[in-house]
């Protein structure tokens, strides 16, 4: 039973669409880079051997971990310190638009994820971005700058730089998209925040993001992709 206290009701929800997008995951070894508080990390160590890396020694120090796993506080360094095909599942989720390294990150990972392993990669999707400025914000300004090609901006983060599904390949050849998944659909054209806080509507709400969450109309206007990419032959 996770302990949702102090989170976000859209990061729950979102965690909760992610993991049951990846169904059940047990006895395997696992890399979360980009661990933030831990939560997912914290999750998977119930059933699974996790390495967490995360950047920020604040978000280190305050994570979650009623779970056993083990924590490193660093980035691209430290995944170049990590055994080749170590890792059955890697977890990489909202990391790479505040990276200037991306290419280098994701050679690091086809280094260390195992031959028969695969990756989730949670990534923004440029298109749900604007839908959620025109018709949650009313930001026109934002809208048509990110229609522009301009990158985006987040409060707690930054900057965002934007990337397409297709550069997942062209930065490593090793790596290919084998299914990607849309996530947040319809939350964030969901103006009732009264309702967002009711169980019930918070089931209703990943039931149905489940549904559509395999087809490209909805995908294609989703807030998120869910990636799963996995090794190839070159």
């Amino acid at each position: 039973m996770t302990d949702w206290s102090g989170v976000r009701t859209w990061e729950m929800l979102l965690k909760k669409i992610i993991w049951t997008q990846l169904g059940d995951i047990e006895g395997k070894k696992i890399l979360d880079f980009g661990s933030g508080l831990g939560i997912t990390a914290n999750y998977y160590a119930q059933k699974n051997d996790v390495t967490a890396v995360e950047i920020s020694a604040q978000r280190v120090a305050d994570r979650r971990q009623e779970h056993q796993y083990e924590q490193f506080c660093g980035s691209t360094e430290v995944l170049k310190t990590l055994p080749s095909e170590a890792f059955d599942v890697i977890l990489c989720h909202n990391v790479l638009e505040y990276t200037a390294d991306r290419d280098e990150i994701m050679r690091q990972f086809a280094r260390v994820l195992k031959s028969d392993g695969y990756i989730s990669l949670i990534k923004h999707n440029r298109a749900g971005r604007v839908m959620q400025m025109v018709v949650l914000l009313n930001n026109f300004d934002h809208a048509n700058s990110l229609l522009d090609g301009n990158d985006g901006m987040v409060s707690e983060f930054g900057e965002i730089h934007y990337y397409e599904d297709s550069d997942v390949s062209e930065w490593c050849e090793q790596l290919k998209i084998i299914k990607t998944m849309g996530i947040r659909t319809f939350w964030d054209l969901q103006q009732n925040q009264e309702i967002q806080e009711d169980p019930e509507w918070q089931q209703k709400m990943i039931d149905i993001e489940m549904r559509v969450s395999d087809k490209k109309v909805y995908q294609d206007i989703a807030f998120f992709h869910h990636l799963i990419i996995k090794k190839c032959d070159v």
